[in-house]
């Protein structure tokens, strides 16, 4: 789709997208900020992927047992989706509706998008039809030969692209951080160059604190601060290492039990943040139904204690 032709699909949607926005959680950037860190209340919510098997129903009734005040849901391709994006406009509000009635909120939208093709225009417009105030992006690689400065060139133009949708249709867009050699932002330093100059009103960071821990060691604190004027939603999860015949292995686990810090959430409080938290469960064992639910809940209340502490 050209320029022009994406201008006009956005207007066209705006007055209905703006209507259908009352009532959410503001963009990170646009709430106000507390008078203390201590009287900081974020949003704690969680990612669906290990239960992108159950309705939408049920998807609610666990996040309400659970305790979350919302979800991030994903709504991508592949196989590890909630939601398919071919039917983003008829089940997404479904979702929010399911949400709704047990009083909680979807928070952030998952996706594929890297570029505004019609396929990713269509998630953002329903994204934002739907009062939802935040989508997650899909990630760029590095080649395995080339200029790495050149891709993150490419990345900051796509922002820029994308940051001028969401600005029409009153949404804010995160690229997360990921762990491993081929992903622009694993290094953060990155990331930060291709979000310069651009409005975290429209477009910033889901800064993950166990990916930003995988590849910067000791350094995540600096990493941490370059992100902190441009933080959407802050991803949690924990992880360790562990040693095998072939070296090093990254092995995931429940928050508190591997090398993410209590610190960052003690950094966290004294920022300007008071977007979302969302939880994400990348171990093995969780089982299903009460037994995951447990699990969620213990991961929760571990969350809950870091940041009262």
């Amino acid at each position: 789709m050209s320029n022009s032709s994406r201008r006009v699909f956005l207007a066209s949607s705006a007055a209905g997208v703006f209507a259908g926005a009352a009532g959410r959680w503001l963009p990170a950037a646009e709430a106000p900020a507390a008078e203390t860190p201590e009287a900081r209340s974020f949003p704690l919510i969680g990612f669906t992927k290990p239960f992108i098997d159950l309705s939408f129903d049920a998807t609610a009734d666990l996040v309400a047992e659970v305790g979350w005040d919302g979800v991030e849901v994903a709504v991508r391709d592949g196989t590890s989706t909630h939601i398919a994006p071919a039917r983003v406009e008829e089940d997404l509000p479904r979702m929010v509706e399911a949400l709704g009635k047990r009083s909680k909120q979807l928070a952030i939208v998952t996706t594929s998008v890297v570029t505004l093709d019609p396929a990713g225009e269509r998630v953002l417009k329903a994204t934002a039809a739907s009062g939802i105030p935040r989508v997650r992006l899909g990630f760029f690689k590095y080649p395995k030969d080339g200029d790495p400065a050149k891709r993150v060139a490419d990345l900051h133009a796509t922002l820029a692209d994308v940051a001028a949708a969401c600005r029409d249709l009153g949404i804010q867009a995160g690229y997360q951080n990921h762990s491993g050699a081929g992903y622009v932002g694993a290094a953060v330093w990155d990331l930060h160059e291709a979000l310069a100059d651009l409005d975290p009103k429209n477009v910033g960071a889901c800064f993950d604190i166990a990916h930003a821990t995988v590849e910067g060691g000791l350094a995540w604190p600096l990493h941490a601060r370059l992100m902190a004027d441009h933080l959407v939603a802050v991803f949690c999860k924990d992880f360790f290492w562990e040693r095998n015949d072939a070296g090093q292995k990254l092995r995931w686990c429940p928050l508190g039990e591997g090398v993410v810090q209590k610190s960052f959430f003690d950094w966290l409080k004294t920022t300007g943040f008071s977007g979302p938290i969302s939880q994400h469960h990348e171990y093995g064992g969780l089982g299903t139904g009460p037994a995951l639910i447990a699990q969620l809940k213990r991961d929760l209340a571990r969350l809950r204690e870091w940041l009262a502490a």
